[in-house]
């Protein structure tokens, strides 16, 4: 009935605020504030809350200490608001919207201790706030809060800290709507707030004087938790932390770092811009004499690079000084922080970042030459392979696949292991389907510089040979044992052993690896169906699968015997080329000289196509001659004797001669064919019609100068039929 009657009481009612004084008086007497009962409690505060409203601006309460016992009174019966499925709720969050509405804790300024009022308001607030609360609720909290800060002298670093408390990611993580409630209290009241802010941050980061607060030691999660919720609260703070950065303790520094990293790298961040004085200074700890420190710059780049790419060209000088740092870790960081931002998206980078890439693939450590070479294959596969961002961005990065292939080039078996893997997974990827992986190899080919192409000779030129040298050691296992053969399989592990990386370690694991072969016969057959001339890239798989499977260890998580056998396996596996490889790439040769070719889109010219599909196949004879031996090749193969291309015909002729020798015994209908009049080669006419004996080529060798010079004919020759 008292709740009622004030609460259906207003300002104006001056008999009855009279009348009921006495009642108001009594109503705040200890009998009441210290009533065990909490339902009596709560309507003793609502009448309270009532009272102020009714008799403001004038509390009818003149003792200071009475007051604070009131609203000390009060705030503890907020607490109820944690329990929305109470009964009781509705009164609760009447008595906190009377309390905001009339500002009645606006009193309290008028008390000497009243900082321990608002601090244990702000508290119980902030810890009864749940997510089952409405947005009236919350709306409530603001008001009573940020009145007090809004229209008080200042606040105290005790109060402050019962705001900024909240922002920690320990107390954020236990409870989002009290962090939720404290950003929206400081965007509110940015304006009285900052100065309170920035006099905490310079205590504590400039006077060092860190026992003004609990949270000194939790600064920087404060800036960049303050930084994200409102730049304007940390105005005054900035200047502070270019301070920091000139510190003297390498520790401080790499602290200041890393919050700055946050802070200029974060997406909506215009630092960098509005505080050129910071940027410029954050910039100079790249050269910072400190190890990690360095190391954290180089890191940051990366983010800088990918949310603000217009930040690029003030980076770009300073991670060409680090692309050449003595440290390894940093050179290896540089080349993940373009090669990150690059994958993003590559207009991120410039030519230049990308020419600090290219240089590392020559680094001295192995380290940072695999995590440059890696990273350059992975952009020339995403954007030339894949085409993920057009024509211009394959442009932009077309000379990866020189430069990789180039490096094979130098001494280091890793690095010639790394450049076939790459060439394996990147360059032309042995999952593709055989048509476009055939493609694939076909334009690659076609668009390489010479060394380049002498290089990928070379590299399928060593594979075959380390083929040779794995068939031979199967040879030797099938022979009786004997003190000779023992010496010709020890040699030929040996040889073995050089073409894997570390030939140290590899000697013995190649001998582990020798010596299971002779145990296990059926592991033997599945070694020699892969490096059978006859082995399709399929079969090449499950081979590869099956052995692996069979060498591998449950037990042993990390296997290096394991992974020197993949090393071999991987190098003498015919991934890449079979017969039905060798049939579609000269189905693609046969399109480029009928014109129906896509060589204009793939930028090569249908001339530069042919021939240069034509030395491929020439290379490939040699390395897989068997893979030839079909009617549907050599019939296509003939069609370019017709070519008045003089490098053309020599190059067909050659393949004829590199894999043609089962030609009259297999393939009758390739053994005889008929040509129109027809110049070829250099000077050779064929007439009627030409017998392609295997004995024959060498007469077509010799008019086309692939013998010497003396042993060539003098004058035309003219074949007639034979």
């Amino acid at each position: 009935m008292v709740v009622k009657t004030f609460m259906d009481m207003d300002q104006d009612s001056e008999d009855e605020k009279q009348q009921y004084l006495p009642l108001a008086l009594h109503l705040a007497s200890e009998f009441f504030l210290r009533n065990p009962n909490k339902d009596v409690r709560l309507l003793v505060a609502c009448c309270l809350a009532d009272i102020f409203r009714i008799y403001a601006p004038e509390a009818p309460y003149t003792s200071h200490d009475k007051l604070k016992d009131i609203f000390l009174f009060i705030t503890r019966q907020l607490k109820g608001l944690e329990d929305t499925k109470s009964p009781q709720f509705n009164r609760y969050f009447y008595l906190l919207e009377n309390l905001a509405w009339v500002k009645s804790y606006n009193i309290c300024f008028e008390l000497e201790d009243c900082n321990e009022i608002f601090i244990q308001l702000f508290r119980t607030l902030f810890s009864v706030i749940n997510n089952s609360h409405n947005k009236k609720v919350q709306m409530h909290m603001l008001d009573l809060m940020s009145s007090i800060i809004m229209e008080g002298d200042g606040v105290t670093q005790e109060l402050l800290d019962s705001i900024l408390i909240n922002l920690i990611p320990a107390h954020k993580n236990l409870n989002k709507q009290s962090f939720d409630l404290a950003k929206v209290l400081l965007k509110r009241t940015v304006q009285t707030i900052e100065a309170c802010i920035a006099n905490f941050f310079n205590q504590v980061l400039v006077l060092g004087r860190s026992s003004v607060s609990d949270l000194s030691e939790h600064v920087f999660d404060l800036i960049q938790e303050l930084f994200a919720i409102d730049p304007h609260l940390l105005l005054s703070v900035m200047p502070q932390l270019e301070f920091k950065l000139k510190s003297n303790d390498g520790e401080e520094r790499l602290a200041v770092v890393r919050l700055l990293a946050k802070l200029f790298g974060s997406k909506d961040s215009d630092l960098a811009t509005q505080n050129r004085p910071l940027w410029q200074c954050f910039l100079g700890r790249f050269n910072d004499i400190h190890v990690p420190v360095r190391l954290e710059s180089v890191k940051f780049a990366s983010h800088c690079l990918m949310n603000h790419p217009d930040l690029a060209k003030d980076l770009t000088e300073y991670l060409k000084v680090r692309s050449h740092d003595p440290e390894e870790a940093i050179r290896h960081d540089v080349i993940v922080t373009i090669i990150t931002a690059a994958k993003r998206d590559l207009a991120l980078v410039n030519d230049q970042l990308l020419g600090f890439v290219r240089e590392r693939t020559l680094d001295k450590r192995w380290r940072v030459r695999k995590e440059a070479m890696m990273g350059l294959a992975q952009l020339y596969k995403k954007y030339c392979l894949h085409g993920e961002a057009g024509k211009e961005a394959a442009e932009k990065v077309s000379w990866i696949k020189d430069k990789l292939l180039h490096i094979y080039y130098q001494n280091s078996i890793d690095d010639k292991l790394l450049v076939e893997k790459i060439f394996a997974q990147y360059l032309v990827p042995h999952n593709l389907e055989t048509e476009e992986r055939m493609k694939c190899l076909y334009y690659l080919y076609a668009s390489l510089d010479p060394n380049a192409v002498k290089a990928l000779n070379e590299m399928w030129k060593c594979q075959n040979m380390l083929r040779s040298h794995v068939r031979e050691l199967l040879d030797l296992h099938k022979q009786p044992t004997s003190e000779a053969n023992c010496s010709a399989m020890f040699g030929k592990l040996m040889t073995i052993a050089k073409n894997l990386p570390d030939p140290g370690k590899a000697q013995d694991f190649v001998k582990k690896f020798n010596q299971v072969l002779g145990d296990d016969e059926k592991l033997r057959s599945q070694l020699e169906l892969l490096i059978s001339p006859t082995c399709s890239c399929k079969q090449a798989d499950v081979c590869v699968r099956e052995i692996a499977r069979k060498l591998a260890n449950p037990k042993q998580p990390t296997n290096p015997f394991l992974e020197m056998v993949k090393f071999l396996l991987e190098r003498i596996a015919p991934v890449h080329i079979d017969s039905e490889a060798i049939s579609a790439l000269v189905k693609l040769m046969n399109k480029s000289i009928e014109g129906t070719a896509d060589d204009e889109e793939e930028g090569v010219s249908p001339d530069t196509a042919i021939r240069s599909g034509l030395e491929l196949l020439k290379v490939l004879s040699f390395t897989h001659p068997t893979s030839f031996h079909s009617a549907e090749t050599y019939e296509s193969l003939l069609q370019c004797l017709r070519m008045e291309d003089d490098k053309v015909a020599e190059a067909a002729i050659q393949i004829f001669r590199n894999t043609g020798h089962k030609i009259e015994t297999d393939l009758p209908q390739i053994r005889s064919h008929d040509f129109k009049p027809h110049w070829i080669g250099r000077g050779v006419y064929l007439k009627k019609k030409a017998t392609f004996l295997y004995p024959l080529f060498y007469l077509f060798s010799a008019s086309c100068s692939l013998l010497p010079l003396k042993e060539r004919p003098k004058k035309k020759l003219v074949f007639t039929e034979f």
